[in-house]
């Protein structure tokens, strides 16, 4: 793993982000360019990245998986970074919170579904 000293700080390369989110480098400069991410350049111009940039990249990738876009998710960032809210920061926390759960019980719906035809289909030849 090739990591960078700056102030103090050990920055990596954006192949080590994409590798270690396992996301291709491309997802991660298309975060960087929704906002999503910061990039500090080295001298030759390389991206380098903090070491927690590999968690935010799979925290991103969960939330897209969820349904949430890359504004909302520029939204969640700051609860992300300091752990505290607003008032209507938490009204968005929690009716993404409940949008995800009535995701979750229409995709139960359907595997239950999907049980029930294969139940069918296991008993004939």
């Amino acid at each position: 793993m090739t990591v960078t000293e700056a102030a103090g700080e050990r920055l990596i390369r954006i192949g080590e982000v994409a590798r270690g989110a396992g996301v291709s480098v491309r997802a991660v400069r298309y975060y960087e360019q929704q906002g999503l991410l910061v990039a500090e350049r080295s001298p030759s111009g390389q991206r380098l990245y903090r070491q927690d940039a590999v968690s935010l990249v799979r925290f991103f990738q969960q939330m897209f998986a969820a349904g949430l876009t890359s504004r909302r998710i520029t939204q969640l960032l700051p609860c992300w970074d300091s752990g505290h809210t607003d008032a209507g920061q938490r009204t968005m926390l929690h009716a993404e919170r409940d949008r995800i759960q009535d995701k979750i019980a229409d995709l139960q719906a359907a595997l239950d579904r999907l049980d029930e035809v294969i139940a069918i289909t296991d008993t004939h030849p």
